[in-house]
C-alpha cells in the first residue's frame, strides 16, 4: 500500500482532537450519500415514465418506420416487405397510410390524423391491447376517447371524413371538369371508440388501410410507410441499426429514410430529456454543497494534524506528496459517499419495481397505480463519476493549504 493512501486512510477514519472535525467530516459524507441516492432514484423514476409514454406510443406506431426521404408517400411491393421482415431481429413489418383528415359530423367538423392499418397490425393492436372484438371494419372508423368527446361522436354515428387536398380537387375542378369523379366525400359509420394514450385519444381516427388510402387520395399501393417491429429479445436500437445497414446497401437509399419513435416525436421526448437533465443540474446541488462542507473538513484536519505533518515533514515528506494525502482523504469520502449512495438508490428503486410501495397519488387518474422506475447504467456511471471528481477536485485547495501549512517554518517552533 502507497504511503499516501496508507495517511490519508489513518487521518480519514482516526479519531481527531476536535470533536468538530469529525461532525463536518459525517455531514458531508451523509449530504454526499443523501445527494447520490436522491439523484439516482429522480432520475430512474424520470426514465420510468419516459419508458411508460414510450410504450403508450408503440400500441399504434412502430418504433421504427421505413418512410420516404421527401416526407411523401412510398410504393410498398411484396419484394420490399419480405426483405425487411428477412432482417435479423425483425419480427413485424407491415405498411401504413397516414394522414391528416377532416372529419365532419352533424354538430362539428375537427381536423384528425387518420392512420390506416393492415389486417395484421390490427389483430397485432387487439392483442396487445387485449381488446376482444375488431376496433374497426374494413369501411369503418375508430375514434379515440378524447376526440369523440371533444365533437359529441358516439359508437354508429354516421360522419363525413375526407382528405383537405379533396378541397383543392374541387377548386381545381371548376377549370378541369374531369376531375368532378374524384370528388366523392367518403361517408363512414364509427364501429368503437378506443383510449391507449392522450396523443392518439385526442386526434386519432384507426380504420383499414383501403379506407385510409381512400380518404388520402392514395392510389393502388402507395402507402406512408412500413411499421418494423423487432422480437422480445432484440432491442429497438438493434433493430434500427440492421434497417439502417440495409437501407444504406440498397437502391432505396435515394428514396426512403429510416425514422424513430423519437425522431417523429422529438418534442415529447425532447421535453423528457430535458426535465431529466434539469433536475441532474439541481439535485447535484447537494453534492455540491455536501463537497464544498468537506473542503472546510479537510483543512481543520490539516490544523488538527500539524504535530503528525510535521513528522512526516522529517522523514522526507515534499509538498507534492503532502497534498496527494489530503486529495485522496477527499477521494476516499467522495467514493464512499457516492457507493453508499448508489446501493440505497439501487436497493430503493429495485424495491418500487417489485412491490410498488409509493404509489401516485390518485390511482384513477392514471393508468399506473405506482410510480414507475427505469434504472439506467449510463445515469449510475454519469452520476457516480460526476460526485466523486466533485470531491477530488473541492480536495486541491485544503490539500495546497495543508502543504502550506506542513512546509511553512513556524511548523518547526510549534512542535518544539
Amino acid at each position: 500500500m502507497k504511503p499516501g493512501f496508507w495517511i490519508a486512510q489513518r487521518f480519514s477514519f482516526a479519531r481527531k482532537r476536535f470533536r468538530i472535525i469529525n461532525v463536518i467530516s459525517a455531514i458531508s459524507l451523509a449530504g454526499i450519500i443523501i445527494g447520490v441516492s436522491t439523484l439516482l432514484v429522480v432520475m430512474s423514476v424520470l426514465n420510468g415514465f419516459q419508458k411508460l409514454a414510450r410504450d403508450l406510443f408503440i400500441t399504434i406506431d412502430s418504433p421504427v418506420q421505413l418512410v420516404s426521404l421527401d416526407n411523401r408517400t412510398i410504393k410498398v411491393s411484396d419484394n420490399l416487405l419480405q426483405a425487411v421482415r428477412a432482417l435479423d431481429g425483425v419480427e413485424f413489418a407491415e405498411p401504413f397510410a397516414e394522414g391528416e383528415a377532416i372529419m365532419a359530423s352533424r354538430d362539428k367538423s375537427e381536423l384528425v390524423v387518420v392512420k390506416g392499418l393492415s389486417e395484421a397490425a390490427h389483430r397485432r393492436l387487439m392483442r396487445q391491447t387485449n381488446i376482444k372484438h375488431p376496433l374497426f371494419t374494413p369501411e369503418t372508423i375508430a375514434v379515440g376517447e378524447l376526440l369523440a368527446y371533444r365533437t359529441n361522436l358516439y359508437p354508429f354515428r354516421e360522419v363525413k371524413i375526407f382528405s383537405p387536398e379533396l378541397i383543392s380537387l374541387g377548386l381545381e375542378s371548376l377549370s378541369q371538369p374531369f376531375l368532378i369523379p374524384a370528388l366523392r366525400i367518403p361517408e363512414t359509420t364509427i364501429s368503437s371508440l378506443f383510449s391507449l394514450q392522450k396523443v392518439f385519444d385526442d386526434r386519432y381516427v384507426l380504420t383499414s388501410d383501403r379506407f385510409a388510402q381512400n380518404i388520402l387520395l392514395l392510389g393502388k399501393g402507395e402507402y406512408s410507410g412500413i411499421d418494423i417491429r423487432g422480437k422480445e429479445d432484440k432491442s429497438s436500437d438493434f433493430v434500427t441499426s440492421k434497417v439502417r445497414e440495409w437501407l444504406a446497401g440498397s437502391p432505396l437509399k435515394t428514396t426512403l429514410k429510416v425514422r424513430t419513435l423519437e425522431e417523429k416525436y422529438q418534442s415529447v421526448f425532447a421535453v423528457m430529456k430535458l426535465e431529466k437533465w434539469i433536475s441532474f443540474s439541481v439535485l447535484m446541488l447537494i453534492i455540491l454543497v455536501a463537497a464544498l462542507s468537506l473542503t472546510g473538513a479537510l483543512a481543520m484536519t490539516a490544523i488538527d494534524k500539524q504535530r503528525e505533518l510535521f513528522y512526516l515533514r522529517c522523514l522526507g515528506l515534499e509538498k507534492p506528496q503532502f497534498m496527494s494525502i489530503f486529495i485522496i482523504q477527499g477521494g476516499i469520502t467522495g467514493i464512499t459517499g457516492t457507493a453508499a449512495g448508489t446501493i440505497i438508490a439501487w436497493s430503493l428503486c429495485k424495491l418500487q419495481e417489485f412491490y410498488g410501495f409509493v404509489e401516485l397519488p390518485s390511482r384513477s387518474a392514471f393508468i399506473i397505480h405506482s410510480y414507475p422506475v427505469n434504472m439506467q447504467v449510463g445515469d449510475f456511471i454519469a452520476v457516480g463519476i460526476t460526485a466523486i471528481l466533485l470531491c477530488f477536485a473541492v480536495s486541491f485547495y485544503p490539500a495546497r493549504k495543508a502543504a502550506l501549512i506542513a512546509t511553512s517554518r513556524s511548523l518547526d517552533l510549534n512542535s518544539n
